[in-house]
């Protein structure tokens, strides 16, 4: 079996899609900042019977996060799933006039330049399966703009525009790229928005191959 990575792996929807697909029998490579969090992840992961490594890394450098991807790979196999939801940073989220062009650095690292690098780094080895799949996961300030949070409304736009060309470009080649938005907050329990919740739709996104933007719940305009 291949290998799902999910960039911004946490105790709440990375380690709720990682079981999902560990069901399925993907190897699952865990991917965040910090190691001694993902190896505590890890293990809980183990212990339930998925086979998951962790490979920490800084989305906002492009070396470290390409190194954890490259790493990951040889150490459980090829990826096949690639998922980017690391969650964005407060110091993201000032009001639109507040903003200066300097502000706009770290989103734009976090939500462009990490995904670029991310997606550079996996294709290849997508390519020589012939097959992959690449997740988005963002929050509502993707589809609408929140002038208190011009930050992350920037970036994510950007992003989403980066992920629509890859699907349009990619399909022909058996690699199919959505986007999950998710309005809010995700809320343990939630009949729409919790986490095991949110894993089996990004499943079933992986699986069903159709579409670029899915709405986790309804969006308030």
């Amino acid at each position: 079996m291949t290998t799902l990575a999910i960039i911004g792996a946490g105790p709440g929807l990375g380690a709720a899609v990682a079981r999902r697909f560990g069901r399925e029998g993907y190897d699952i490579a865990l991917i965040s900042r910090e190691q001694g969090r993902l190896d505590a992840l890890t293990a809980g992961l183990t212990g339930e019977g998925v086979t998951a490594r962790g490979f920490a890394a800084d989305v906002r450098d492009p070396k470290a996060l390409a190194a954890a991807l490259d790493a990951a790979a040889t150490a459980l196999g090829p990826i096949e799933v690639l998922q980017y939801s690391p969650v964005p940073q407060r110091e993201f989220m000032l009001p639109v006039l507040d903003t200066t062009a300097d502000d706009l650095a770290g989103p734009l690292e976090f939500s462009v330049y990490g995904p670029v690098t991310a997606v550079r780094q996996v294709l290849p080895g997508m390519r020589a399966l012939g097959r992959g799949t690449v997740l988005f996961v963002n929050g509502g300030t993707a589809v609408v703009p929140h002038p208190e949070r011009a930050g992350t409304s920037i970036a994510f736009a950007a992003e989403s525009a980066y992920g629509r060309l890859l699907h349009d470009t990619l399909a022909a080649e058996g690699i199919h790229v959505a986007q999950l938005i998710i309005p809010g907050a995700i809320v343990p329990g939630h009949d729409k928005k919790d986490p095991a919740v949110l894993a089996d739709t990004l499943w079933t996104l992986h699986q069903d191959r159709h579409g670029f933007r899915h709405f986790a719940d309804d969006l308030e305009l």
